[in-house]
């Protein structure tokens, strides 16, 4: 093929004589004028963005071919050039694409354009393949078979949607309702009857308190006819001071939140509990959810900056340190990637750690965004220095005893880009800043202000975060705490809002949701009642067509019945502990040391310190204020699947396995709480065998039994006498038993 420069300089010369310069229209050759041809925009860059970009861009030019300007296109590639203008005949590209070559066939990706694409480049390349002038084509500006670009659902703008209008107007409590059924009703589908009283109340309490109702109040609400004791209810429970200790176990799970920092040694962090118990008075208090963030992230940097803000930064502390690294300069980048980690999925369900070494493969995330963030945290407290504290700021830097994050100079240095993240292949030097992804925020940070003591880099990045025009926080954060409330998430990929994750179920529904957050002032617990009074919220486990259904929506996405699910690991034990009388109900200070078997420490170093339990008066304590050794979680709470505290965790996993049964049938912790719960029945209902197991259901089921399981429990009591008749409590002993047998049922472990 001809080279054209020649002819496009002649055919530049022709555009501006007759004024096309003046529209920015560029084209290669012909007699093209504006208004003629595909629309470039509109028609043209979508193909070569959605179908070429991926191999031919400016980073990984396959054949040398780049088509992201009009001055790379004009030079083509290894096999000559790529358009002829006004000739498509004559043009290398069209032929590629017509003969099905181009673009290669790829997982997810159609092999061929279209007739209809390939009829718009035939008429481009027509027209004299005319270009804006300036114009650079961007991989990430759309969405493909195989990346997500800009538009990605999750990126565009927060709108209020519509509620929409349903057939069964009388199931609609609330919005949510409304989204919830007319989905169901575009599926011939139709919601679940309502839950009975026993069953609302015991999944409203464990839901908001991770607590079980007692028998006294299960009976106090069923017995309550005032058309409002449900909403009651749920208010009452929210008031509750042990809502924030429910609640903030799962945020505790994204903070990575441990108290020592693993490794060989596993040092503990002094004052990691302070964090937590800042977590669990932000969420009672109700604090606003953009302060929420900004005092994890910048609480040093506030202009009212006071000793709790300056503890909520510990959320950028908790990470692991190793204090022997093989290459120190190397591990200072480590700690960057936690950070970044930790903050892009905390509050942004994104993985932009994936972009350290490369640019995202799957998300609008070029490897320059990742060390723009990375640069908000340079160079902080990430590595050892004289008077430091594992890996953090001096505590005369803070200014406070406190485990917290505060920058060691206002003028750091230059922090560079490292190609495919190796240290010794350093790149340009990148300033600090945000997330290119939503460009009407993408502007530059300010340096410090001259009475300022640290970058200031940290609080603008939080409120990029906080910005209410920023839509990734608000979805995120009503997502999860949909998750925990319906079993998973509107967007079940509660920590990957990307290309990779899942698409909403119902995005309507999120979107005005987490658009109803934001105009609320940010706080959590409107949202938490508006869910739990829907009549979604309050259907039934099971469906009269529950066989049906399954086939058409096994994962139950739509929501046309409650989920079943059993309790987790803090839940449980917690309520062992409550049916059995033990349960300690302080809330927050200096976390307690459980005793731990013995055949757990094997291998341990160091077990000394690990075997060293608190007195037996801590023991009783919730779990959440057990104290977490990264190299030792307690064995219990593993079985039942505590999520690893070494990385941000925004759903556990989920497992029914038998080492869980056997730790309940086994486990020296739950026969002794089964004795404790027989000694509080006896002490009331003395050798009546029929008020013992009253008492015993009640105590541990919070209801009465039926006749058929009063037969049963009878028999087995009788049997268990026979067994410890020489024992001189064989009594107790037997009622135990009882006791653990109702410990180990469906209905104590599974919530309703």
């Amino acid at each position: 093929m001809r080279r054209t420069t020649g002819r496009v300089g002649r055919v530049l010369a022709g555009l501006r004589a007759i004024g096309m310069a003046a529209v920015g229209v560029v084209a290669l050759s012909g007699t093209s004028r504006s208004g003629e041809g595909p629309d470039f925009d509109r028609q043209v860059a979508p193909i070569f963005i959605m179908r070429c970009l991926e191999c031919h861009n400016e980073a990984g030019a396959l054949g040398g071919l780049v088509l992201t300007r009009i001055e790379s296109l004009k030079r083509g590639g290894e096999s000559g050039e790529a358009i002829v203008g006004g000739k498509p005949e004559e043009s290398l590209l069209l032929e590629r694409v017509v003969d099905g070559e181009m673009p290669p066939k790829r997982q997810g990706h159609s092999q061929k354009l279209s007739e209809p694409e390939i009829a718009t480049l035939r008429a481009w390349i027509a027209a004299g393949a005319p270009w804006p002038a300036g114009r650079k084509l961007d991989r990430d500006e759309k969405t493909t078979a195989v990346r997500a670009g800009r538009d990605w659902w999750s990126l565009h703008p927060l709108e209020r949607p519509s509620v929409p209008t349903t057939n069964q107007a009388y199931w609609v409590k609330n919005p949510i309702d409304a989204f919830i059924l007319a989905k169901l009703e575009a599926e011939g589908l139709s919601p679940a009857p309502r839950a009975d009283r026993r069953q609302l109340i015991r999944r409203a309490s464990f839901d908001l308190l991770g607590l079980p109702p007692s028998a006294h109040e299960v009976d106090e609400f069923v017995r309550d006819e005032t058309p409002l004791a449900y909403e009651n209810l749920i208010t009452r429970l929210l008031e509750s001071p042990h809502y924030g200790e429910r609640w903030g176990r799962y945020w505790l799970d994204l903070a990575r939140y441990a108290e020592t920092s693993g490794y060989e040694r596993d040092q503990e962090k002094p004052g990691a509990w302070k964090y937590r118990d800042w977590v669990v008075r932000a969420l009672n208090e109700d604090k606003p959810y953009d302060r929420f963030v900004q005092e994890q992230l910048a609480g040093d940097e506030l202009p009212d900056r006071d000793e709790q803000t300056v503890v909520a930064t510990g959320f950028l502390r908790l990470g692991t340190w190793n204090d022997e690294p093989n290459d120190p300069q190397d591990y200072k980048y480590e700690r960057l990637e936690d950070l970044v980690h930790v903050t892009s999925t905390a509050f942004l369900g994104m993985t932009v750690k994936c972009a350290r070494c490369h640019d995202h493969k799957f998300d609008p995330i070029p490897q320059t965004d990742y060390y723009r963030l990375a640069a908000a945290f340079w160079p902080g407290p990430i590595e050892p220095r004289t008077g430091a504290l594992l890996g953090g700021p001096s505590r005369e830097e803070l200014g406070y005893d406190v485990l917290g994050w505060t920058d060691v100079t206002r003028d750091p240095p230059a922090f560079h880009l490292l190609h495919k993240g190796e240290l010794s292949r350093p790149g340009p030097v990148v300033p600090p800043g945000v997330l290119s992804m939503i460009p009407s925020l993408d502007k530059p940070f300010h340096p410090p202000s001259a009475q300022s003591k640290t970058t200031e880099r940290r609080r603008q990045l939080a409120n990029w975060i906080t910005d209410p025009s920023n839509p990734l926080t608000p979805r995120v954060a009503v997502n999860r705490l949909w998750q925990h409330h319906f079993g998973h998430g509107l967007v079940s990929s509660s920590d990957n809002f990307g290309f990779n994750g899942q698409k909403p179920s119902h995005p309507e529904l999120l979107d005005w949701l987490a658009d109803a957050f934001v105009r609320g002032g940010w706080k959590s617990k409107p949202i938490h009642f508006l869910m739990m009074t829907s009549q979604a919220y309050q259907q039934a486990t099971v469906h009269p067509n529950h066989e049906s259904y399954s086939k058409k929506d096994a994962d139950n996405r739509l929501v046309w019945r409650a989920i079943r699910r059993r309790q987790d690991a803090e839940a449980l034990r917690d309520a062992i502990l409550s049916v059995s009388g033990q349960l300690d109900l302080r809330v927050g200070g200096p976390s307690f040391r459980p005793v731990i078997n013995p055949e757990a420490l094997d291998g341990l170093s160091n077990i000394k310190t690990h075997a060293t339990p608190s007195p037996a008066s801590e023991q009783g304590r919730r779990s959440l204020y057990m104290y977490s050794r990264r190299s030792l979680i307690h064995p219990l709470m593993t079985t039942f699947d505590a999520c690893d505290t070494t990385l941000p965790c925004g759903e556990r996993d989920i497992s029914v396995v038998a080492p869980q049964a056997l730790a309940l049938l086994n486990g020296a912790f739950v026969h002794e709480q089964s004795r404790r719960v027989a000694e509080l029945v006896l002490a009331t209902a003395s050798q009546d065998r029929a008020a013992s197991v009253e008492g015993a259901w009640r105590r541990v089921l919070a209801r009465s039994p039926t006749k058929t399981e009063l037969a049963a429990a009878l028999e087995h009591l009788e049997r268990q006498s026979i067994q410890f008749r020489d024992h001189p409590e064989a009594g107790t002993l037997a009622l135990a038993s009882l006791c653990h047998v109702l410990m180990n049922s469906n209905e104590f472990m599974f919530v309703d």
